[in-house]
């Protein structure tokens, strides 16, 4: 861990607003919780990553990458074996990027801009390939979506168990009425809980938590039938009309 962080200390401490750096980890590794004092656009061209901090998770296939703000103590867990190309941006140099953490599209321009600056060093000069391909990779994030692919954490204690629970066993039934019983509340109370805590309704975290889920075990080459009746789902189909309203596309397009 010593030796990771004097590594990317040599990307934080250059004088340039950006810093590429590439990574290789076997699948079920993690980072540990650390931080960074740039802001970080994680990338992985091969494998899923799940990135988890005191704010939420957020799980991030191939074609997305999240972006991470400055000072986030969040850790890093590889779901099959992973290729990691990271950028450090000095926000300063970029103030259009989001103010808060969230997963992003990666185009296929944005991809190979990404991939092409590893080639990039640490010192680099005005007016050169080098500087216009940064320059570039920051007009490519200024075009891309934010996407849904985060799950919001609450800090109310009771909130964060029935969370815990949800995440652990995402086929649990259990309605907002049921765990509200479980800690003496009302239902409008567990209701108004979560509409505050994490912008979501009950329903909407739970399915976002079964979303998260349902994408972790498909990156592990989980068949579609098993994974949508371990996320709670009665049939592949009831699963598969959720995920494309979601996505856009059926669970088995998601990571082609």
């Amino acid at each position: 861990m010593l030796h990771a962080a004097m590594r990317y200390q040599d990307f934080h401490a250059t004088d340039q607003p950006m810093a590429a750096m590439e990574v290789d980890y076997a699948s079920g590794a993690s980072t540990g919780l650390h931080a960074h004092p740039r802001g970080q656009l994680l990338y992985a061209i091969e494998g899923v990553m799940i990135v988890r901090s005191a704010a939420g998770t957020w799980v991030v296939p191939p074609n997305r990458a999240v972006w991470l703000v400055p000072d986030l103590d969040h850790e890093v867990r590889m779901s099959g074996a992973v290729k990691i190309r990271t950028l450090f941006i000095d926000p300063a140099a970029a103030p259009h990027l989001p103010l808060a953490s969230c997963v992003v599209a990666v185009s296929p321009l944005l991809r190979e801009l990404i991939i092409a600056a590893m080639g990039v060093p640490l010192t680099y000069q005005a007016d050169t390939r080098d500087e216009r391909l940064m320059r570039l990779i920051l007009d490519e994030l200024r075009a891309t979506a934010i996407l849904p692919l985060h799950l919001p954490l609450p800090r109310d204690a009771r909130l964060r168990q029935i969370c815990a629970a949800l995440i652990a066993d995402p086929a649990n039934l259990r309605t907002a009425a049921d765990w509200a019983q479980l800690f003496g509340l009302s239902a409008k109370t567990i209701y108004r809980l979560f509409a505050q805590e994490t912008g979501l309704s009950f329903a909407e975290w739970r399915q976002q938590a079964r979303l998260l889920f349902a994408l972790e075990r498909l990156a592990q080459g989980g068949r579609i039938v098993d994974v949508a009746l371990d996320s709670g789902y009665a049939s592949q189909s009831a699963f598969t009309a959720m995920f494309r309203r979601h996505f856009g596309m059926p669970p088995g397009s998601f990571y082609r």
